[in-house]
């Protein structure tokens, strides 16, 4: 047993730092790397890092766009460079005079002449083709190369496919027959004879551009670039982008990359080994659990994950994605502590793929609080609505806060950051449906599953109070007081109620079988001790059936399970050891199938369930009676066995009975019981006295 528990231990122990480990490589593996420092700057906002001193002289980059634009300026004029190619010329003429020899009806002969000369023309001017037109943009002037001769001609001066092809046409004798000549496709024999020279213009071009300066200026070693608090402006930013580009120069080396890959690896692994040292300490049930781990570290894992692939490709504003959903997910699977945890952890994680930027964090952070106190009791769907409002409209007070703090302007003069926290705040509606996917995926009830269960017009539920309205009846009242001990001693309230509801469907089966269904006529007295005790047991297994049929989740078909533990039908178990005092009796034909208990929640039913069926049966109640009929059968199981596999405790017991017997008390309405007034003549005198009394009193108020 020693070693067994041993083993148990370690395989946990080793189960999470896989986890742990996993989750942190995927983390990691996602993170961009830069081999360079990346000091996360606005322009327009304050530099909130200390003073910047330079360390080395280093240029003064131009921007991409700076570069662009001086490159554009630089090829504005650029004449390219095209190659005649006279052998297309010639192929075309000898192919069009052989298509004259083959011309059966002579009517090419006829404008023979006219058509060579004018494609001779066409070809000594030059044809370009309408692609190449496009695609480098000729509009003035090209250099025309024939042979070693180089000129330069107007682009007006040469034609392009289709303008040679009209060209044919403009002698007015071929013009007039256009018609007739139609079926010649004279078009084929128009092809492209000036050429792109690819290398030429290249070797122009990279000579052209090679002139321009990447830099406008340095920086000297020693010199300040930025003070804290200052605004970056536009100079600034170039400075601080140049200083990011050279570090990156400098730093290129194999050691750094792998000090940037440690230093994020100790990082992630650092956050991730203190969350799960807050489930270990805090939130033992949790780290107990796979199907919690799992969730949970899903969920600290996808969205570093994401942000990393928007930074490398450079997408969409990480403030789309709504990080909001991680706590709200948590709060309504777990508790407010852990979902603040986990959203604490996810941001500060996810702030390393985003340069540290202290301003995502406080926005995240903000949104995620207002959610989770916006989920605080998530009883209806339109709380993920009101969940989602409040983290936008939070997320948009701290960002506008955090403008006037940085800005002399009242309002930013970019709005694009308020249409990405409105689509994050619209994809929080997302919500939703990721609720359902988890519910099924690792076996979570959220409480709109438990408020959609509990509806009495469920189908199941309808059909227990057609069928067996006494059972109906019973279940309400159990669901009701189990209800008031999960309040007091702090259990799942939703949970414990939903179970309550559903426990004794299998009833369905036979109602009239059990007491509170009958009405005078008991069926048992026709059948023998087994046979019924068969019967009784069977609504169990029945009950379990059912709720495999309507897809009921494993935490209530637990509790039908659970209800009676494996305990035994003692009115036909006693009533048969009476009636057989010589036999030995199998114990298994009257138990029940079990198991035990195994949460607070299942225990506090089989409570609820027994003593309520229990003083049904009293033949007389009062305080005394009830008190001590709870604690006799409460302290029967607790002495049986039956709460040794859950955790509950002697106070949360002691708790349930005390709420048992104040609501039995109600239930049942005892009092004190009134004395009754003697018929003898003297009390008869007293009696008109006092009438006589009341009447005077009256009158008198009158």
């Amino acid at each position: 047993m020693g070693n067994n528990k041993d083993n148990s231990i370690w395989l946990s122990i080793l189960t999470h730092i896989v986890i742990v480990g996993v989750t942190s490589a995927i983390i990691v593996w996602s993170l961009p790397r830069k081999s360079s420092r990346n000091f996360g700057f606005e322009i327009g906002k304050p530099w909130s890092s200390n003073t910047l001193i330079a360390d080395f002289n280093f240029n003064i980059f131009k921007t991409e766009e700076e570069m662009e634009m001086e490159k554009s300026d630089e090829l504005k004029n650029y004449q390219p460079y095209f190659e005649m190619d006279t052998e297309v010329g010639s192929k075309a003429m000898g192919e069009f005079a052989a298509a004259v020899q083959r011309d059966t009806t002579g009517t090419l002969s006829q404008f023979e002449e006219i058509i060579e000369r004018r494609l001779h023309f066409l070809y000594l001017k030059g044809i370009m083709s309408n692609q190449d037109v496009r695609r480098y943009n000729v509009r003035d002037s090209i250099n025309v190369v024939t042979g070693k001769q180089l000129n330069s001609q107007s682009f007006y001066e040469v034609f392009t496919e289709q303008s040679a092809y009209e060209g044919l046409f403009y002698d007015d004798e071929i013009s007039k027959h256009r018609k007739e000549l139609i079926p010649f496709n004279l078009n084929y024999y128009v092809r492209p004879n000036l050429v792109y020279d690819e290398r030429r213009n290249k070797e122009e071009i990279d000579e052209i551009l090679s002139n321009i300066a990447p830099s406008i200026g340095s920086v000297e070693k020693g010199e300040k670039i930025i003070d804290r608090g200052e605004v970056v402006d536009k100079d600034t930013a170039r400075k601080l982008k140049s200083l990011e580009m050279e570090l990156e120069r400098r730093n290129a080396g194999k050691k750094d990359m792998t000090n940037l890959l440690f230093g994020q690896t100790l990082f992630v692994l650092t956050f991730i080994v203190l969350f799960t040292t807050y489930l270990m300490i805090f939130r033992r049930k949790y780290y107990e659990k796979p199907r919690n781990i799992l969730m949970l570290y899903f969920l600290i894992t996808i969205f570093p994950v994401l942000v990393s692939l928007m930074m490398r490709n450079l997408l969409i504003s990480v403030y789309i994605l709504p990080f909001a959903i991680v706590p709200m997910i948590t709060q309504v699977f777990l508790d407010s502590r852990t979902a603040f945890m986990t959203h604490a952890t996810t941001v500060l994680i996810s702030a390393v793929a985003v340069n540290y930027q202290y301003e995502f964090i406080i926005i995240e952070m903000a949104g995620g609080l207002a959610a989770i106190f916006a989920l605080n009791d998530m009883s209806k769907r339109a709380h993920l609505f009101k969940a989602a409002l409040m983290a936008t409209l939070c997320s948009a007070l701290v960002y506008y806060a955090i403008h006037l703090i940085q800005s002399s302007e009242i309002f930013p003069s970019d709005k694009s950051m308020f249409a990405y926290l409105t689509t994050n705040g619209i994809l929080l509606l997302l919500a939703y449906p990721l609720m359902y996917i988890i519910e099924k995926a690792f076996g979570y009830i959220s409480n709109i599953t438990f408020f959609e269960l509990s509806d009495s017009n469920q189908e199941l539920l309808r059909l227990l109070s057609e069928k067996a309205p006494g059972t109906f009846a019973h279940s309400m009242t159990v669901g009701n007081l189990a209800s008031e001990i999960a309040t007091a001693i702090g259990a799942n309230v939703l949970l414990v109620r939903t179970g309550a509801l559903y426990h004794d469907i299998g009833k369905m089966e036979n109602p009239v079988f059990f007491t509170e269904n009958q009405a005078g006529v008991n069926p048992h007295n026709k059948l023998s001790e087994k046979e019924s005790a068969k019967i009784i047991l069977s609504h169990v297994t029945y009950g379990q059936r059912l709720a495999e049929k309507y897809n009921l989740p494993t935490a209530i078909k637990d509790f039908i399970l659970t209800h009676h533990g494996k305990g035994i039908t003692s009115y036909f178990y006693i009533k048969y050891k009476n009636a057989h005092p010589d036999e030995d009796v199998d114990i298994s034909a009257f138990s029940y199938p079990g198991p035990n208990p195994q949460t607070r929640e299942q225990a506090i039913l089989m409570m609820t369930d027994t003593v309520e069926a229990a003083t049904k049966s009293l033949d007389e109640y009062n305080d005394e009676i009830i008190s001590k009929k709870v604690n006799e059968l409460i302290d029967r199981q607790v002495k049986e066995g039956f709460f040794e596999e859950c955790p509950i405790t002697f106070r949360d017991i002691a708790e349930a009975k005390r709420v048992l017997i104040e609501r039995l008390k109600s239930i049942y309405h005892t009092r004190i019981k009134y004395p009754e007034l003697n018929t003898d003549k003297k009390d008869s005198t007293t009696k008109q006295g006092l009438t006589s009394n009341m009447r005077k009193k009256n009158k008198k108020n009158k």
